[in-house]
């Protein structure tokens, strides 16, 4: 039997996973304990998420565990480990702001969880592919060190830069920077499955995620920035932009496009390999572009107001540069832009309102 074992199951990323992968695996074992719900309220709850899953996906069985819980989650391994063949690793605490409020629960969730799950695979697994999903916040506030020059809806990096054509590449630093609590905490399970790769000869890969988006995202406030600005857009709700005048740039990959890049890898896995995991030139866009897109979408004026007061190591301007994963991958293609992206959240808000 084929099995993959995936956290965060009912998230955003997860959840696509396991639609994508229902028909590729004989069984597919999700662990999600929904504490999206405790890290950001109710209204971010994946238990709907969860529920549809488990009604849609017949070789789909849920686990309601927390990744830092030893036992029941060894359990798990104990019992499918000989025929597990991927571990797909999306459960995170997901927002720099909140890691400031209970920084224990950030890194206990985000690295020890990580730890966990790498051991129980190098223990039960040794052989199956560890895919783990990054964050580009591990290169902290590095990216505003770069040459920035401000245009009319958008900050830009200077077109004589080497990152101007295709974006920041694998090998800027994660070092001596600011990179939020919930960054480094990142940055420390970033590096483990890197090394679990290295010592233990382990097939791993890390994806450092840009802005990973799409219809089944519950976003909030802290967090699922182009999901929380098309809900507030239809429903009228109040939206503040932080900082650098509206004009931080973010890169934005949809879910399914993501998944397809740890399917291909699945398929043709690498030692410890480091993959940027965004948009790109391809599907990028500005705070001020993105509230122009979603008014166009939807047909209503955003009620928002401006905070000269930016968030503590947020980026101004970040576009991942995919080229090694393309490099690597070369049958991979996107199938997602920007538009295709807001469309398909709006057509979800309002299919499930």
């Amino acid at each position: 039997m084929n099995i993959a074992l995936i956290t965060g199951s009912a998230g955003l990323i997860g959840s696509e996973a396991v639609e994508f992968l229902s028909g590729k695996f004989d069984m597919l074992i999700g662990i999600d304990n929904d504490m999206r719900s405790y890290f950001f309220g109710k209204d971010a709850s994946t238990i709907w998420n969860n529920n549809r899953l488990m009604e849609k996906i017949k070789n789909y069985k849920s686990y309601n565990i927390d990744i830092r819980e030893l036992k029941p989650l060894e359990k798990v391994f104990i019992e499918y480990g000989k025929d597990i063949k991927l571990v797909l690793h999306t459960a995170a605490q997901p927002s720099h702001d909140w890691a400031a409020k209970e920084p224990q629960t950030d890194f206990t969730v985000n690295a020890n969880g990580t730890l966990n799950m790498l051991e129980f695979t190098r223990i039960y697994c040794p052989a199956a592919v560890f895919i783990f999903t990054s964050t580009n916040k591990v290169y902290g506030d590095n990216p505003n060190k770069l040459p920035l020059v401000e245009l009319n809806d958008r900050w830009e990096i200077e077109e004589s830069h080497p990152y101007f054509k295709e974006g920041i590449d694998e090998n800027m630093s994660i070092d001596q920077t600011k990179h939020s609590l919930f960054g480094a905490s990142k940055v420390a399970a970033d590096v483990l499955v890197q090394e679990y790769g290295r010592y233990f000869n382990m097939k791993t890969g890390v994806f450092r995620g840009g802005c990973l988006t799409g219809p089944m995202h519950s976003g909030t406030q802290l967090h699922g920035f182009l999901s929380y600005l098309m809900k507030c857009a239809i429903n009228g709700d109040h939206y503040t932009i932080f900082g650098y005048k509206g004009k931080q740039v973010r890169d934005n990959i949809h879910s399914w496009d993501l998944v397809n890049m740890l399917w291909h890898f699945y398929l043709n896995p690498r030692v410890g390999e480091v993959y940027n995991a965004g948009g790109s030139r391809h599907s990028n866009c500005s705070m001020k572009e993105a509230i122009k897109m979603c008014e166009s979408i939807t047909g209503k004026k955003m009620n928002y107001t401006y905070s000269e007061e930016n968030r503590i190591g947020d980026h101004i301007w970040y576009i991942s540069d995919l080229s090694k994963f393309k490099n690597h991958y070369p049958d991979w293609s996107y199938k997602y832009n920007l538009e295709g992206i807001l469309t398909e959240i709006y057509n979800g808000f309002k299919s499930r309102n």
